[in-house]
């Protein structure tokens, strides 16, 4: 690969994201498929910075929120811009769990509770570069064992690959040496509309789940899954993502909007499987989304102020971007009866999401 210092498509350049952070350089990776598209990436928080695919008059256009430079991340009012959340994204209520009878108390950073792996997560770490090729890096990180109060050694390894059907594919794989949780998910904040654009809420979506999950008012859900038919939750036929989301309704007061977990139709666990679609009307460009997981968090950016300056001086101001996290579910380590997050020696944690675009 030409190692020779450029800008993107995107208009970033990557000098602006060289730096010593934490005694570990700092850099920006710029990914390329046959078709033009471009996907750059920082190895700080192994974040997706821009995701360039082409809009329905063939224009690229960047579709992911972020930051120019590494200056700017570092200090960023949002810190999950593009990045994977670890150990456990998403919360712990209380920041305390139970593993094989030893209590845990983690760091409580969102209200009462644990988030995104507490004070500085995989989203605030540098992670080395195993591998790099035209259309794919191999980031790797090794978590140790008591850090951020979690117990083992863990190595990760997060694979992006922009393949040639115009998909960012996203390969989890994680190994512990003691007993411990895991959670891993990417926290890309999409706007099919561009980059920039006000808001999301005229994009079209369905997905593929019955069942959410109902959260008191620090965002941790109940317990029992509930069905979306009959309430602004249902998107199993298309909806626009603002048609409903003032609507009065406990859940979307809680979160200021859609802050939930949709537990997807699944066959069998663990089973990589479509789950739903995006789409803007102004650029046409659709947005396909497969998982292993079995749950999504939707988040449609409800905290976002339009203070920060973005790539290109944007400014993203609130519900101007939505994630589509996929993951096991928030505390799922204090309710024995959801999927299991825990990862034992000898077990290979692996996990699968791709989002494709299309026309």
């Amino acid at each position: 690969m030409d190692v020779q210092k450029t800008g993107s498509k995107s208009g970033l350049q990557q000098e602006a994201f060289e730096k010593n952070v934490d005694g570990k350089q700092t850099g920006l990776y710029i990914l390329t498929n046959k078709n033009g598209c471009e996907l750059t990436v920082t190895n700080y928080g192994a974040k997706i910075v821009s995701l360039m695919v082409p809009d329905k008059n063939g224009k690229l256009v960047d579709v992911v929120t972020g930051h120019g430079s590494i200056d700017d991340y570092l200090v960023s009012e949002e810190p999950y811009f593009g990045a994977v959340c670890g150990r456990t994204g998403n919360r712990i209520a209380k920041g305390k769990f139970t593993l094989d009878g030893k209590a845990y108390t983690l760091a409580v950073n969102n209200g009462p509770n644990n988030l995104h792996g507490g004070l500085k997560g995989f989203n605030a770490v540098v992670w080395d570069v195993q591998d790099i090729s035209d259309n794919a890096i191999k980031l790797f990180y090794l978590s140790k064992d008591g850090e951020e109060g979690f117990p083992g050694n863990l190595s990760v390894t997060v694979v992006y690959t922009l393949t040639d059907d115009n998909a960012v594919d996203i390969v989890y794989e994680a190994e512990t040496d003691k007993p411990t949780i895991l959670n891993l998910t990417n926290h890309s904040y999409f706007n099919l509309s561009g980059a920039g654009d006000p808001y999301v809420g005229d994009h079209e979506l369905t997905l593929a789940a019955d069942l959410y999950l109902p959260t008191d008012d620090t965002a941790i859900p109940y317990g029992k899954p509930e069905r979306v038919h009959g309430t602004p939750m249902d998107f199993t036929d298309v909806h626009t993502i603002g048609e409903r989301i003032n609507d009065d309704f406990e859940q979307l007061h809680f979160g200021k909007g859609y802050d939930h977990t949709f537990v997807l139709n699944r066959k069998k666990e663990g089973e990589y499987a479509y789950f739903g679609t995006c789409r803007s009307p102004k650029t046409g460009i659709a947005m396909e989304m497969f998982t292993s997981e079995p749950g999504v968090q939707m988040y449609t950016g409800n905290w976002m102020t339009g203070k920060l300056i973005g790539k290109n001086g944007q400014r993203y101001p609130e519900r101007s971007a939505v994630c589509f996290e996929t993951q096991h579910y928030p505390d799922s380590i204090n309710k024995p009866e959801y999927p299991s997050v825990v990862l034992r020696p000898g077990e290979v944690f692996k996990s699968r999401t791709t989002y494709k675009f299309t026309i």
